[in-house]
Parts: structure tokens; sequence; C-alpha cells
């Protein structure tokens, strides 16, 4: 099964990972930007977005999917960005598969193990998909119960899809994503150290990437530097997109 994608664009190819609970268009802006220099592949991953459901998602699987991507288009490497998720995935396929990784671009996570953090938002959301839902505003209405932050219950209602009757389902595989956070969606990603150009990109105000973690990011990635967006958190691709897309140009080129 092949990841559902956006192709567009031409020349050098760059593939786009998005983070959990998300799908593609979290990347949209950056696409945009980019695919007037390159060939952008914007990916939804396993289990999210418009993309196959599987009981298994791990970071070896998913890292499995680029790979069956770039086989389906006939493509030998890519640059690859992800963000949160999509990063582990991303430094996952760069560990798996060094030959067909050109660069590296990681937006706001560590290749380290990190303690659960998600609790509440994937119950919320298995409970939600549960649920028979007559419009947006119920939904919301539901996740108000647990989720104060109105941001993050507008991204998070992002998922809902509109099915027949009018009604609205939750198209991500909460049930595969609960069964796999605690175990293979937290762990670091593993392999020898991949020696291609790598950015790890930081917010300022995350605690995703920390100075302790330096340490496992150059043992992986001994050809790597870090960049430090000012004033911004986990979402530094949407809290300042001009700089963000700049940071990642700049490398590319």
């Amino acid at each position: 099964m092949i990841l559902n994608h956006i192709d567009d664009g031409e020349g050098h190819v760059i593939v786009l990972l998005h983070g959990m609970f998300g799908s593609h268009t979290n990347l949209n802006n950056i696409a945009r930007f980019l695919s007037s220099n390159y060939r952008v592949l914007n990916c939804d991953l396993r289990n999210q977005g418009d993309s196959f459901h599987n009981d298994t998602m791990d970071l070896t699987s998913m890292a499995n999917d680029v790979v069956r991507l770039l086989d389906k288009l006939d493509i030998k490497q890519a640059s690859v960005l992800g963000h949160s998720l999509g990063g582990k995935v991303a430094m996952q396929f760069a560990l798996m598969f060094p030959n067909r990784c050109s660069k590296l671009i990681i937006a706001d996570i560590s290749p380290v193990a990190y303690a659960p953090r998600h609790d509440v938002v994937l119950d919320s959301l298995l409970n939600l998909s549960d649920l028979d839902i007559e419009s947006r505003a119920q939904a919301d209405n539901f996740l108000k119960k647990t989720i104060d932050n109105e941001v993050m219950r507008a991204f998070l209602l992002k998922n809902l899809s509109r099915i027949d009757g009018g009604k609205y389902k939750i198209k991500i595989n909460m049930k595969a994503i609960k069964e796999n956070y605690y175990t293979n969606l937290v762990a670091a990603p593993s392999g020898e150290p991949y020696t291609g150009p790598t950015l790890f990109i930081k917010g300022e105000t995350s605690a995703y990437i920390q100075e302790k973690h330096k340490t496992s990011i150059q043992g992986l990635f001994p050809n790597s530097s870090i960049e430090i967006m000012g004033k911004c958190g986990h979402w530094l691709h949407a809290e300042n997109p001009n700089l963000f897309n700049r940071l990642v140009s700049d490398f590319l080129n």
C-alpha cells in the first residue's frame, strides 16, 4: 500500500512528513514554497490523513512506507523533511536507507525516547471516534470536556470527515495509534549513524529538543547542525513560516 500524497513541482525530490494527529495539510505552506524549485511529495503517514489504515505502526514500518512510495514513483534519492512524529520517521528512513536520503531536515524532535505526553488527546479522540457525530460543533463541545486549548481542538478537528447522510467521522485510525503509542511511537529511531547533511530546527520555547539530547543527535547524525527559531514553540513551521521556509531553503541550497 502506498502513502496518500500530493505530488507538485519539478526537480530534486523533497518528501514532507507531518506529525501525529495531523495530515499533509499541516505542511502545505512549506510544500507550496518549495514546489517552485523542487518536486515535493507532501505525504499522509499511515493511519492518518487519507492514507491506508494498518494495525502495525512503528518507525521501521513507517520508514518502509517512504521507501515504497519512492520505489512506486521510480525515485532513487530524495531529501526528507519531518516534523515531530514525521521527524522520527524521517530519521529512521535516513538511518535505514542512507543511500536513498540526500539531505535530512528535522523539525523540533530529537532521536530519543520520550515519556508519553498525549494521554488526554488519545483518549478524547478515541472516545470521539465512537460517537455518532452530527456536526463539527458537537465534536468540539465533546472535546471541550477534556481539552481547554481552542487551537489544539481546531487542529484535532481537522481530522473530521463528512460521510454519507451528512454526518462526520474521525478519519485517523485511533485504535492503531492508541495501541502503538506507548511502545512504538515514543521510541527512539535506531540504526547505524547517518553521515549525510542534516539540519535540526528547534523552537526556542519547545522542550522537544534539549541540551541533553545533543549527544544522541551527534551520535546518530554526526554531520548535523541545529538552528533555533526564536519565540517559537513546537509548531514552529506554523508560528513563523517565513523564517522556517528560509532555514529549509538555505539548507537545501
